[in-house]
């Protein structure tokens, strides 16, 4: 094969297509390359229901993911499609204002949970208190009392998104906490159980009672019918028994034990403060803010042990080895960009993302790179200067809104959009301009952000997304869509670039984005891009109806 036509070959296999108000290329060409990009085709390895469009899970496997009625139920109105990250944690033990120090962490987190906020602390007399509630942290703990009676050295906190069904229930709010007869004990957990329904079934066959709809409950049933001791046995017991993805917290009156799961779904680090104290959370930005040194992550399978009385650190192998397969989409979307998380910076990431974007999928005569705010930012700059292309911020994103109110024509929802997000007119008037985000999962802020920019007198608009296309929803405590709500997984890449409304569109594929991880691209999980699942649901057993 000559260069020229190596290079062609090349082109048509990025996921790419740029629309010609008049059609110059063959049918045949174009056919192929549509051929190529219809994610659709290829069958989920997870149960598929026949027929319709896209590809759902069956309702038995949709039913085992707790706490879920509609996975991505937000309101027609909303802008942000976004997948949601369900959950932060912080940790902090031997500091006289631990309470206090979990809330400021919590404040940092915010992002990966908005709807709830609880924090449990042990107090002198070595009982743990629980303060919960819903709304933002800043909400939860406004009246300083509520703070105030959380006093003591040690204490845990949890910020959560909640789905459909369980966005008003209290009782979901956690850190859970629990009595059993060798004490109290609370937990916080960040992740998704895939075999939820069934240890649940299991164990309310054999007499427990749950009080809600949370996967976490399950871990603490686990515990408490163990036949272990000590409890640092009890909980390596439960957690042989869990599948999926687990960050956890546990605190007791004398002790933290910080938990990850064997596969390193999701992220957990460990940190020290100058006085000695030991923190944990989800990401390093919450350590920063608390002024607590990042040690290292907490490896996966791993759990590490607080003793408060002596302030001794201890750590124990939870459960054999597993592939590691650390969740990519914390470092395409959730994670703050000033957070290292995978031992990685998640700034740098972004960055090498809109760069490979650009090598793999330029757009030549563009005049300007703009980013969707916030988190396409880094994505966009490193497009840009792999392009030579000016950067600039073309969208001002206003974050004082709240959720908008469903408006009552379409003329108002289409003003409502400009409140959220702002076109900067002399970036964009007359020009060429080039759009990076991160990621495109229902299509349906995209289409507004096109059409934003056309209003406000651009030239042409170039979609340029940072990421693969979505084309399955994630089982590890993602709040995504179902698989039938995913633009990519409905449509080629035409057919999104037609229902956006972009004059081109490309994603940056996945081959590429292995290769930007090299050798350490195996321990990731991309289940949401390739539909590789690397821990399938459990399907659950009848529950047995007892007799009268």
């Amino acid at each position: 094969m000559g260069m020229a036509a190596a290079a062609a070959a090349t082109s048509t296999s990025r996921l790419l297509h740029h629309h010609h108000h008049h059609a110059s290329s063959a049918g045949s060409n174009r056919q192929h390359l549509q051929n190529q990009l219809r994610y659709s085709a290829k069958p989920s390895p997870l149960a598929l229901r026949p027929g319709g469009s896209g590809c759902r899970l069956w309702p038995k496997v949709a039913a085992l993911l707790p706490d879920r009625v509609s996975p991505f139920s937000y309101g027609e109105d909303d802008q942000d499609d976004h997948p949601r990250e369900e959950c932060g944690l912080v940790g902090v033990v031997g500091d006289p204002d631990a309470a206090s120090l979990c809330y400021l962490g919590l404040q940092k987190l915010q992002h990966r949970g908005e709807e709830g906020a609880g924090i449990v602390a042990v107090g002198g007399d070595g009982k743990l208190k629980s303060v919960t509630g819903l709304g933002l942290v800043a909400d939860v703990f406004g009246d300083p009392a509520r703070l105030a009676s959380l006093p003591g050295p040690a204490a845990i906190g949890h910020v959560r998104y909640s789905t459909a069904g369980a966005a008003a229930s209290l009782r979901n709010v956690q850190p859970f906490m629990a009595g059993y007869r060798f004490g109290q004990v609370a937990v916080a957990h960040n992740g998704n159980l895939v075999n939820y329904q069934a240890l649940r079934n299991k164990l309310e066959a054999r007499g427990s009672i749950f009080n809600t709809s949370s996967d976490t409950e399950v871990i603490l049933h686990l515990i408490a019918t163990s036949l272990s001791r000590p409890l640092l046995s009890r909980i390596c017991d439960a957690c042989e028994r869990l599948a999926g993805a687990y960050s956890l917290l546990f605190l007791t009156a004398d002790k933290l034990f910080a938990v990850r799961d064997p596969h390193g779904f999701r992220p957990l680090v460990l940190g020290r403060r100058r006085n000695g104290a030991v923190a944990f959370a989800s990401e390093t930005c919450a350590l920063d803010l608390i002024d607590a040194t990042y040690e290292r992550e907490v490896e996966p399978g791993e759990v590490v042990v607080v003793d408060r009385r002596d302030m001794s650190v201890s750590s124990a192998c939870l459960v054999p080895h597993r592939p590691r397969r650390a969740c990519v989409f914390e470092h395409i979307y959730f994670a703050l960009p000033n957070s290292v998380v995978f031992s990685h910076a998640v700034h740098e990431r972004r960055t090498a993302f809109g760069r490979a974007l650009a090598e793999e999928s330029p757009a030549p005569g563009a005049d300007v790179v703009i980013p969707v705010p916030d988190s396409g930012f880094y994505a966009a700059l490193g497009f840009a200067h792999a392009s030579g292309l000016e950067f600039q911020q073309g969208l001002i994103r206003w974050h004082y809104s709240g959720r908008s109110f469903i408006q009552p024509t379409q003329a108002i929802r289409d003003l409502a959009v400009k409140l959220k997000l702002a076109p900067v007119h002399g970036v964009i008037r007359g020009k060429s301009v080039v759009v990076v985000d991160d990621s495109l999962v229902r299509g349906t802020t995209s289409s507004k952000i096109v059409r934003l920019l056309r209003d406000a007198g651009a030239r042409e608009v170039h979609m340029r997304i940072a990421s693969p296309p979505v084309v399955g929803s994630c089982l590890y405590g993602i709040d995504t869509p179902s698989e039938g709500e995913l633009i990519s997984n409905r449509m080629d890449l035409e057919g999104v670039r037609r229902q956006i409304g972009s004059d081109s569109l490309a994603f940056l594929s996945l081959d590429k984005l292995h290769g930007i991880y090299g050798a350490e691209a195996e321990g990731y999980c991309d289940a949401c891009f390739s539909r590789k699942y690397p821990v399938l649901p459990t399907l659950a057993e009848p529950a047995l109806e007892l007799e009268d």
